[in-house]
């Protein structure tokens, strides 16, 4: 205790106050910096990984392109015409098959001449081919290549090319390499930025590092990335961190392994992380603010006990000149109390000695009592709970049941999903329940759009019935149904889709329309421009969806016009 009195200097109340505020304000904020940071380190870790899968879906849409693109090189390949020779019908039959389609069709010889470009009309005189690098590696690879980006001759513009050479009885009958040429701001469509943060950049590199097409450079253009940086992208796929400029900068890439094209997306960690610099920001004006406070009602209490305090002080010094004084009024009572006896003692001159004795005896009690009290006071403020507003991760669970969608359509190159497939993956999801949802109805194939919208619905369908409906009692069941109704009036079949549930709680209308709701009733209407009806029977919950066959279904040649379109 006496180092301690040594230790702290002979200072006003206030600066006392004032200090204990501080002491009790400060690690507060500094445990609030301790877990903005933390929260900013999962930020980025999220930030990472989010950018790596942006690159990797826009490589995994261009890779389709190309290979869709490769598909129907092969297709224009079994084309009678080429066998027998006749290049005027081919030419014909095959610019009408691409029309519209912005992609176009050469035949070249091994020394680099157009045989024919579809470009322009048969007969036209072609210049000299400008890819003639794809055309000796096609060639002595024998397989399938993309060239890289180039200038056409024919086209005037930045083009690239599918190569693929011809067999022996073609090469004596055509030429020697079939060539799909695409314009290179076609591939635009492919590079939404729509999930990035602002100011952010997308760019498809070939192999030489050019551009293909970017959000922020013209196609042809070295690649506006630096060559340092560009050099560390090795691997299937990463991202790397780099200072560039002012402000450092997060680069995910993905390669395109069978072409060796690149997709690199990029920008400012900065402008991902603008929540947490928000978050910086309001900490930085709420601590200001909380200390400010603070320090204010501690000076506000030093300023009232000092008053009285100094106002008593003049009173014992008027009482040892020997003056009477009269009782002082202030907003402690322990003050006013200590006036009073000061104002009595200074009448009993014969008894002051003994009673300032006893007054300053307990004036001293009074203000330990008062310290303690205040001391209580401010511990008691400084457990109170506070709130931190928390980040939650872009990935929820309807996006994670459309990511579902999407890598099965993905997986049959969006060919169309059987609908059995498409229940029973969304139905995995919720484990022993699926057990309990009984399933029948026609197999059919569902269209790519039928695979995503329904198989949103369904995950609402399910999650309402795991939380609230049938599939959360143990003993309830869902009966999944659907079939084709044919139209007596003449029209267009029909196909209904019924959700049953029996044997669950008792079921109540919901009061408000929430995000679910508007799913299975909205949504599902405009999906599959149909019907639908909601039934909240207390025995049990019932939708129902019908709408025109041709919105499900996927017709057996609607591929093969695919293709050809």
């Amino acid at each position: 205790m006496k180092r301690l009195r040594g230790f702290l200097p002979t200072a006003p109340i206030g600066a006392y106050l004032v200090a204990l505020a501080a002491v009790i304000a400060l690690p507060l904020i500094a445990f609030v910096i301790f877990l903005i940071l933390r929260l900013e380190d999962q930020q980025r870790e999220i930030l990472n990984g989010e950018t790596q899968d942006d690159a990797r879906v826009i490589a995994r849409a261009i890779d389709q392109e190309l290979r869709d693109a490769m598909t129907t090189l092969r297709l224009v390949a079994t084309s009678p015409e080429l066998e027998t020779g006749d290049l005027a019908a081919f030419h014909s039959r095959t610019q009408q098959s691409l029309r519209g389609s912005q992609r176009y069709i050469l035949i070249a010889t091994e020394g680099g001449n157009q045989v024919l470009n579809t470009r322009v009309n048969y007969g036209t005189p072609l210049p000299p081919l400008s890819d003639k690098n794809g055309l000796q590696r096609v060639l002595s690879s024998r397989q399938v290549t993309v060239s890289d980006i180039f200038f056409g001759n024919t086209s005037k513009r930045w083009v690239f090319n599918v190569l693929m050479p011809l067999p022996e009885k073609l090469r004596q009958t055509a030429g020697d390499a079939l060539i799909l040429t695409q314009n290179a701001e076609d591939l635009q469509r492919l590079i939404s930025t729509e999930v990035l943060p602002k100011g952010w950049s997308v760019a498809v590199l070939d192999r030489t590092g050019h551009v293909v097409t970017s959000t922020n450079a013209w196609a042809g253009e070295p690649s506006p990335i630096p060559p340092p940086t560009l050099a560390l992208m090795t691997g299937a796929s990463g991202t790397i961190e780099d200072l560039g400029g002012k402000e450092r900068v997060m680069y995910g890439y993905a390669l395109l392994a069978p072409w060796n094209w690149k997709v690199v997306v990029w920008g400012p960690i900065s402008a991902a992380q603008a929540t947490i610099a928000s978050t910086w920001r309001y900490f930085a004006v709420g601590s200001a603010a909380f200390l400010f406070v603070g320090l204010l009602i501690a000076y506000l209490l030093a300023r009232q006990l000092r008053t009285p305090i100094r106002q008593i002080a003049e009173m014992a010094d008027q009482i040892g000149r020997g003056r009477i004084v009269s009782p002082i009024q202030t907003r402690l009572e322990e003050a006013n109390q200590v006036a009073i006896a000061l104002s009595n003692a200074s009448f009993d001159r014969s008894e002051a000695e003994d009673r300032i004795h006893l007054i300053m005896h307990e004036l001293v009690h009074r203000t330990k009592n008062i310290m303690t009290l205040i001391q209580a006071m401010i511990r008691q403020l400084a457990r109170k709970e506070t709130d931190i507003d928390s980040f939650q991760r872009a990935i929820g669970e309807r996006l994670q049941g459309l990511g579902k969608s999407i890598e099965m359509l993905a997986q049959e190159q969006w060919a169309g999903v059987p609908i059995t497939r498409v229940i029973s993956l969304h139905l995995e999801a919720f484990a022993e329940a699926q057990k309990r949802v009984d399933v029948a109805g026609p197999e059919f194939v569902l269209r790519a759009e039928a695979v995503q919208n329904l198989g949103l619905v369904l995950h609402e369908l399910a999650t309402n019935s795991v939380k609230y409906g049938a599939l959360s009692a143990n003993e309830g069941r869902v009966a999944l149904n659907w079939k084709v109704i044919a139209d007596d009036d003449g029209g267009e079949p029909k196909i209904r889709l019924d959700w049953i549930e029996r044997g669950g709680p008792l079921v109540k209308e919901p009061g408000t329309t929430g995000f679910g709701t508007t799913i299975i009733k909205r949504h599902a209407a405009a999906a599959f421009n149909g019907q639908v009806e909601v039934d909240y029977s207390p025995n049990g919950f019932r939708w129902m969806l019908c709408g025109p066959r041709r919105l499900f279904e996927r017709c057996p040649t609607e591929a093969q016009q695919e293709l050809e379109a």
